[in-house]
């Protein structure tokens, strides 16, 4: 596949850079067969990822960056996780969409101490390759129609760039929509 050019991101094969994947990361795309042949890295600065400082600072759009947030909710002393995937331009839909998805009465995003417990990822870089087997991975349409998608690599210090198909098609991922809802104007 060619490496793709997405503002000033300088990608290459991921897994000829296992230096900027977290393990967890590099364990899933090396078990991912064909699947990891989509997906590339490109390292950036640490101090600019979050999602509006990096878009600004690499010419990303907003509308090509997806991130990846970690809900949970309890059902009769359960917990339910769930890693809901939307584009910057969107906020999931976390006690309407994804709270009867997880059958819980409400749900709310995972604290941060455990996310990263959990994932094995930094905080800020966490990305849908290599989370849990049991966490369903929940994918916006219109994440999974994108050419290309911006999204975290597992440490703040690089972001992967893979189709969205790949995405939606990534074992424990399911398409479902009105996950994603536009982010209120104030």
């Amino acid at each position: 596949m060619t490496t793709p050019k997405i503002g000033r991101l300088a990608t290459e094969p991921a897994l000829s850079r296992p230096d900027l994947l977290a393990g967890p990361v590099k364990s899933a795309l090396e078990g991912a067969g064909s699947l990891a042949e989509s997906v590339f890295v490109a390292p950036i600065d640490a101090s600019l990822a979050d999602t509006a400082s990096f878009c600004a600072a690499y010419e990303v759009s907003l509308a090509e960056s997806a991130n990846c947030v970690v809900v949970a909710g309890k059902r009769e002393g359960v917990e339910y996780v769930a890693a809901c995937m939307v584009l910057a331009t969107t906020r999931a839909d976390v006690n309407g969409v994804v709270r009867k998805l997880l059958g819980v009465r409400k749900a709310s995003f995972l604290p941060m101490d455990a996310a990263v417990a959990a994932t094995g990822m930094e905080y800020g870089g966490i990305t849908p390759l290599g989370l849990p087997a049991d966490w369903p991975i929940l994918v916006d349409p219109a994440v999974a129609a994108l050419p290309f998608a911006v999204v975290g690599s597992g440490v703040r210090g690089s972001k992967l760039t893979l189709p969205g198909s790949v995405l939606a098609s990534w074992p424990g991922a399911q398409v479902v929509e009105g996950l994603g809802r536009p982010v209120q104007q104030d």
